[in-house]
């Protein structure tokens, strides 16, 4: 079979332009991770700054919130404790304003 010199010339520059297209998306995938790969070790760096900051934040409002939920505990069950007698001491009140309860049998 015979092939012409144009035609040799243009299978050649047609492989020799894939080759540079392939050989460029290659280079640039490769500088695209290696950039990737940068940022990460940034990132990571700084989230775990931040992680230690913002841990030591959320302890410090634990606490703070623990100590008020331990304050308002205490207030509420005092005031529990005083209905609790003055409420007794209504029953008492209605008990001797009603008095006794009728009987069923009557006794004679």
């Amino acid at each position: 079979m015979y092939m012409s010199v144009e035609l040799i010339g243009v299978v050649v520059t047609a492989f020799a332009v894939l080759v540079t297209l392939g050989s460029g998306m290659f280079a640039g995938f490769a500088w695209v991770v290696r950039r990737i790969d940068g940022v990460e070790g940034k990132l990571s760096a700084r989230i775990d700054g931040v992680e230690g900051k913002l841990s030591a934040r959320i302890d410090r409002v634990e606490e703070t919130l623990s100590a008020r939920i331990d304050g308002v505990d205490g207030s509420l069950s005092a005031r529990i404790d005083g209905l609790q007698a003055e409420l007794t001491e209504v029953k008492i009140g209605i008990a001797r304003l009603e008095g006794p309860r009728p009987h069923l049998i009557v006794g004679r």
